[in-house]
């Protein structure tokens, strides 16, 4: 999403407008750059992991981990973030994000072994928690009006590129100099974003505020911990421990609904999810996201194992991907104004689901080009009629007092759901992943095409043709 840009006035500037400029001048290069490392981390690491995987020696269970910790902690923590950052001051929580995940990275980088990486990863996803929600009050607090628009909407556009350059820049670190660079290049980002947090407004936070629900959180990460830890022993051959750690996660959900119901501040409202719009947005999320991240997964292992092509080659492969979400997410918006959020949520995720299916139909193929190109635009225009829609959808649900928290438990919805599915990925691959890269490639992407078509019937179930804002 682009937001829209003025070009500076002829006249005069006023002298109180100077030093409003003045107060503003470092806040986006600041959050922009900060944010840029959470953004690219979300999406270079599955390009390295093949590499990591051989480097270390390591089976599936291993390098999902890699991914499903950094999404666990930010997933878990993402809400928290925010209330951090209202509570104790924005720039003084941007900050410690970004030298937490400078720290982070550096702990990736110089891992011995994938323990200690996983274990890197789990911080780095905590920082990251803690930078995006940060960086978006911060540019809210520093802006007013339409100067808000246009830089939320420059962040946006920033975070896109960098995404989009996420692959094919890490894919060529990685032929390049190994895959520890893709955490090294983190380091000289985060020094630059810290030395411009420095000309950041400073604010003292607001001491009238309830408390963080730490419990809520706790809980929140133990009980996505229990299943994704189920799941990954399941998918890899330990049946037994794998039932004991789903069945003891209930307990911990349940405990987890508990406490937020009762929280004076819960960083889930539960109350919003009595709206069937609100519910039913975020379950087409959990789902759609949840075959978007397991397809995404898979990709780059299919495209350097099947099709021999090198890192750079396979992070390149994803570009088309980001060009087609970037440049329609706009009409995509445009159009969802005309004709309506259902309609479009309906559509989305179903021609997503057929993007899918036809990369299924890719596997064994041995061209990239009329193999599994055609699949991934499909797959990137049904996630463009979905996103702009969704967004509107979730804040529409709610009323406007709530958008903030609404926001963050849908970006927490679609993290948690890639999270469970690539978690439970190696249901797909059995313990013998290296011999079922076809098989396992072909499962995933048929899971992923039910999982968006599913999110379509959700849609269609719950989302009305038109949403009156409470």
């Amino acid at each position: 999403m682009v937001g829209p840009h003025r070009l500076p006035c002829d006249q005069p500037v006023p002298a109180a407008t100077d030093q409003a400029t003045r107060a503003t001048r470092w806040v986006l290069p600041a959050t922009v750059l900060g944010s840029s490392m959470g953004f690219i981390d979300g999406s270079v690491v599955n390009v390295a992991l093949p590499a990591i995987q051989s480097d270390f020696g390591a089976g599936l269970a291993a390098v999902q981990w890699v991914v499903t910790g950094y999404m666990l902690t930010l997933g878990a923590l993402i809400l928290i973030g925010g209330a951090m950052s209202d509570r104790l001051g924005r720039r003084r929580v941007f900050i410690w994000g970004l030298a937490s995940f400078a720290l982070a990275s550096l702990g990736c980088a110089v891992a011995p072994n994938e323990t200690l990486l996983i274990a890197a990863r789990l911080v780095q996803g905590a920082a990251a928690a803690l930078l995006t929600p940060a960086s978006l009050a911060i540019i809210s607090a520093a802006y007013t009006g339409e100067a808000r628009g246009a830089a939320i909407g420059t962040w946006a556009a920033a975070g896109a590129v960098t995404t989009a350059l996420g692959p094919p820049l890490g894919g060529w670190l990685v032929d390049v100099a190994g895959w520890r660079a893709i955490f090294l290049i983190n380091l000289p980002i985060a020094a630059i974003a810290l030395l411009l947090a420095r000309g950041v407004p400073a604010d003292r936070g607001r001491s009238d505020d309830a408390p963080i629900d730490w419990a809520g959180a706790a809980l929140a990460i133990a009980a996505l911990g229990a299943l994704s830890y189920g799941l990954i022993a399941f998918g890899n051959g330990a049946h037994a421990t794998g039932s004991i750690a789903l069945l003891g996660a209930l307990p911990l959900i349940g405990l987890l609904l508990w406490v937020e119901r009762r929280a004076t501040a819960p960083m889930m409202p539960l109350g919003l999810f009595t709206s069937r719009t609100f519910s039913g947005a975020n379950l087409l999320t959990v789902l759609l996201y949840a075959g978007l991240s397991a397809g995404l997964f898979v990709l780059p292992f299919a495209l350097i194992r099947e099709l021999g092509f090198s890192a750079t080659a396979a992070g390149a492969g994803f570009l088309p991907f980001s060009i087609v979400m970037g440049a329609g997410s706009t009409l995509a918006g445009k159009l969802g104004q005309r004709i309506g959020a259902r309609t479009m949520l309906i559509a989305g995720p179903a021609v997503t689901a057929a993007g899918f299916a036809l990369l299924a139909w890719s596997s064994g193929m041995t061209s990239y080009w009329t193999g599994y190109l055609p699949g991934l635009l499909i797959v990137a225009i049904g996630m463009t009629i979905t996103v702009a829609p969704l967004t509107t959808i979730v804040f529409d649900a709610v009323p406007d007092e709530a958008d903030g928290t609404a926001s963050g438990i849908n970006n927490a919805a679609a993290r948690v759901g890639g999270l469970l599915a690539v978690a439970a990925l190696g249901i797909a691959f059995g313990a013998d992943a290296e011999s079922n890269v076809a098989s396992g490639y072909r499962l995933v992407m048929l899971a992923a095409a039910v999982l968006a078509a599913t999110s379509a019937l959700v849609a269609a179930l719950t989302i009305p043709s038109k949403q009156v804002k409470p």
